[in-house]
């Protein structure tokens, strides 16, 4: 692969906490983007704000104002990932759809792509900048702009199961699946629009565990020790 698009889940960022950052986390995950970099391959990345905010905490907010926050949300984890891979040696941006201050960029692709010209990392932060959409379909519509080769989920599961081996010991890993059935049994990879995205665009993905040794490194070159899902 040539060019990725990884998404994390803040969650899986904040480690054992459940909540803010584990910097060791992060560290790992930098210096395995380090490595691809060397490689020449180009890393955009999308961060969850789960770790801050997920959906609405109280039926007194509005949902729409809900969503914004978990937009704000994404672009503190953007910014935090961005100074740890920054303090690894890494040359990054952090791009929103909204005007953020000086915090960061406006995204462009053209940008983008002088920015991965200069071996940048890319941090897609805010989502789509609108409510409603969560950061899947961001994920999936930043990939799909920048002609990613496929994007990279790196979860705090190990792959794709039939149902959820939380509840339910028997449940069934799926070495490689198929983006319609992902559709059809609602398996939860990522959100439905997201998939259909997916399906429609012609872009695969690859569902890893993120604590997983090398899993990144491994998840690009195209090992599969998770779940591929074709398109």
């Amino acid at each position: 692969m040539k060019k990725v698009l990884l998404k994390l889940s803040g969650e899986a960022l904040a480690g054992a906490k459940k909540t803010g950052f584990d910097e060791e986390t992060v560290t790992a995950v930098a210096k395995q983007v380090k490595k691809l970099t060397a490689e020449e391959i180009k890393v955009g990345v999308v961060i969850g704000g789960g770790n801050f905010w997920r959906g609405r905490s109280s039926e007194n907010i509005d949902r729409t104002k809900a969503d914004q926050i978990g937009m704000l949300a994404t672009i503190m984890n953007c910014i935090y990932v961005s100074e740890i891979f920054r303090s690894q040696g890494l040359a990054t941006a952090v791009m929103t759809p909204f005007k953020c201050g000086e915090f960061t960029e406006i995204f462009s692709k053209d940008r983008v792509n002088e920015y991965f010209d200069q071996n940048r990392v890319v941090f897609f932060a805010g989502g789509t900048g609108h409510p409603y959409f969560s950061t899947d379909t961001a994920a999936v519509l930043r990939a799909v702009e920048i002609e990613a080769d496929s994007i990279l989920l790196a979860k705090a599961v190990d792959g794709v199961y039939d149902s959820d081996p939380k509840l339910n010991p028997e449940a069934k890993k799926y070495d490689v699946v198929s983006i319609q059935q992902v559709i059809n049994e609602k398996l939860a990879v990522v959100d439905m629009t997201a998939s259909i995205m997916c399906m429609e665009n012609h872009m695969p993905m690859q569902v890893f565990l993120l604590n997983e040794q090398d899993g990144i490194i491994d998840a690009a070159r195209g090992i599969n020790n998770g779940t591929k899902i074709t398109v």
